[in-house]
């Protein structure tokens, strides 16, 4: 699976997308954002207010419990305001 980081949570893990396989087991976004936690100091840093980072699968924005299914891409991104 692919997945991108953009603006802080891509400062804060260092990259910008990466592949992964993911363990059996992850349900849902919030699985997901739990696992990628447990990755690492910088993916800890990244979400460490999770609540705030937005998802979306296949460019599609959701919610923390929505499934994962056979997503191609998760992107994860802080609010953005417009203007």
């Amino acid at each position: 699976m692919k997945l991108v980081y953009f603006a802080w949570v891509r400062e804060r893990i260092g990259k910008a997308e990466e592949e992964v396989s993911l363990p059996d087991g992850l349900v849902t976004v919030a699985d997901l954002v739990a696992w990628l936690k447990g990755r690492g100091e910088e993916y800890d840093y990244a979400f460490e207010n999770e609540s705030v980072v937005r998802a979306a699968i296949d460019h599609v924005h959701v919610k923390p419990d929505a499934l994962l299914g056979h997503a191609r891409e998760i992107a994860f991104f802080p609010p953005m305001t417009g203007g």
